[in-house]
């Protein structure tokens, strides 16, 4: 089978690619392991709302058309508006189609599925940054008896035993579940590491609505000093509540969640050891925080606007206690179940392209894989700007990378493509 490009994963970021390959009318076909949306379905909680409001779901062509801008969409909301997308663009999407290897060869590339094999010029891999569950090695030493799983795996509390639950991570991820958790009457301990801390409202507004307007989430990459750690700092410690409130540890305390600092180990005894930084860790966070709404109020005062908006806001420091646990004996039977909420990494364990780093990471630039010609990633935090991990922004990163792959294309069609074609023509 022979197209001009392969697109993997039928998510978002290959449906927006798909878009924007059609719009430049480049033949191309979109290749999903399960079913259009599959991520959605089939990895992420029952009760999970968007983090971003109803307004920023901006696909290309396609956009919010309901009664509640404001709101946040559940994931059978989720699912139904990609799934609208795929039909309302008539994505060549061919679901069930597992890729088993992706090769270069003289022609491009060779894309191996479990149904055939596709030869195309040029490849886009849009399967996304949220493969696999991101296990710490520490996970090994936990004692026998006690139930572990990923974020991935999590549904609801109720496949949970009773009794306490170790939560590992409190990005919104981690916070969430330790609120949720909290609340159905199961005793929970967060561990928390880096984070970033933001309210869910600020001056009136989403918090989301100001990155928005401000210009924060249009961001380029190859505008920051350190991209390789903007592209790993976690992710905002938010959720799409419908009553808006925030979820930080202020707000996990209070309900009666217990913090710990990182988890740095698992002793031989079965004793879990956390690190004594947790005050500097929520001090840094806290910092951070206030000097992103320093810069939406500077950004208002500028323009004249302080009338439009609430009065600027400052919040309470996170709130420590004097001597934050450095052990927890998981030997007593009190914590029952530990949860992972510690990240996900791709997997491209499939892709036979010597283009990873020895993490496993595509090494690119802004998308575009200069090492192979005409391969490209999508769906990658930072990617091309900082919006680029959210619907609202992988269309703006598929109309870069896809037109770069048309002039890719466009200088292939013109120059020879080895060496012995170079000499015939010579």
């Amino acid at each position: 089978m022979r197209t001009t490009t392969v697109v993997i994963g039928a998510g978002q970021s290959g449906l927006a690619a798909s878009w924007w390959l059609t719009q430049r009318s480049i033949d191309h076909v979109v290749l999903e392991r399960g079913e259009v949306a599959n991520t959605w379905k089939r990895e992420r909680w029952d009760s999970l709302r968007l983090l971003t409001p109803n307004w920023q779901s901006r696909l290309p062509g396609y956009g919010y058309e309901g009664d509640d801008p404001d709101g946040f969409r559940t994931m059978p909301e989720t699912i139904a508006f990609i799934e609208g997308y795929a039909k309302a663009i008539a994505a060549p999407v061919q679901t069930g189609t597992k890729v088993t290897a992706v090769r270069r060869n003289d022609d491009g590339y060779e894309v191996e599925t479990d149904r055939g094999i596709w030869h195309a010029d040029s490849v886009i891999l849009a399967t996304g940054a949220f493969n696999l569950p991101q296990i710490p090695a520490v996970a090994r030493s936990v004692p026998a008896g006690i139930a572990t799983l990923g974020a991935n795996e999590y549904r609801n509390p109720d496949q949970l035993a009773p009794g306490g639950v170790l939560v590992v991570g409190a990005s919104a991820t981690g916070a969430q579940l330790a609120d949720e958790i909290h609340r159905s009457g199961r005793p929970v301990t967060l561990a928390v590491g880096e984070h970033v801390r933001v309210p869910r409202v600020y001056r009136g507004r989403d918090i989301q609505w100001w990155m928005d307007a401000v210009g924060l989430l249009d961001e380029p990459f190859d505008t920051i000093d350190d991209i390789v750690r903007a592209r790993n700092v976690a992710s905002l410690q938010l959720a799409g509540y419908p009553d808006r409130r925030n979820i930080d540890l202020n707000s996990l305390t209070t309900i009666g969640v217990k913090l710990v600092g990182r988890l740095a180990g698992v002793n031989a005894e079965g004793k879990a050891q956390f690190s004594g930084s947790l005050r500097n860790v929520c001090a840094l966070a806290d910092l951070k925080m206030h000097r992103l709404l320093d810069a939406i109020d500077t950004w208002v005062t500028e323009r004249g606007r302080d009338a439009e908006f609430a009065p600027p806001q400052r919040y309470e420091p996170t709130a420590i206690e004097a001597s934050p646990p450095l052990l927890l004996d998981l030997t007593r039977g009190t914590v029952k179940t530990i949860l992972w909420a510690t990240g996900f990494r791709p997997d491209y364990s499939w892709l036979q392209v010597p283009v990873l780093d020895p993490k496993g990471n595509i090494r690119h630039d802004g998308g575009v894989v200069t090492e192979s010609p005409g391969l490209y990633v999508m769906g990658l935090p930072f990617l091309r700007r900082r919006k680029s991990s959210l619907i609202d922004g992988v269309g703006d990163d598929a109309r870069d990378l896809t037109a770069h792959l048309a002039d890719h294309l466009g200088a292939r069609a013109v120059q020879p493509r080895n060496v012995e074609q170079a000499a015939a023509g010579a």
